[in-house]
């Protein structure tokens, strides 16, 4: 399992979440919800955790 930290703009960690929940060789466990970062009001950072699928045990 990997945990992943997300940092851009609330648009950028959406369009790379729907990426991650796309991809057939990772399950994605858990996304949390934006934080703000300190000093902007621009950018935010998000969690995820993912996991490797076994392509191989589906066959």
């Amino acid at each position: 399992m990997l945990k992943i930290r997300l940092m851009g703009t609330k648009s950028d960690i959406t369009w790379f979440q729907k990426i991650l929940r796309r991809s057939k060789k990772i399950e994605v466990l858990e996304v949390s919800d934006f934080y703000s970062n300190k000093g902007t009001k621009n950018y935010y950072r998000a969690y995820a955790q993912v996991k490797k699928v076994d392509l191989k045990k589906d066959n």
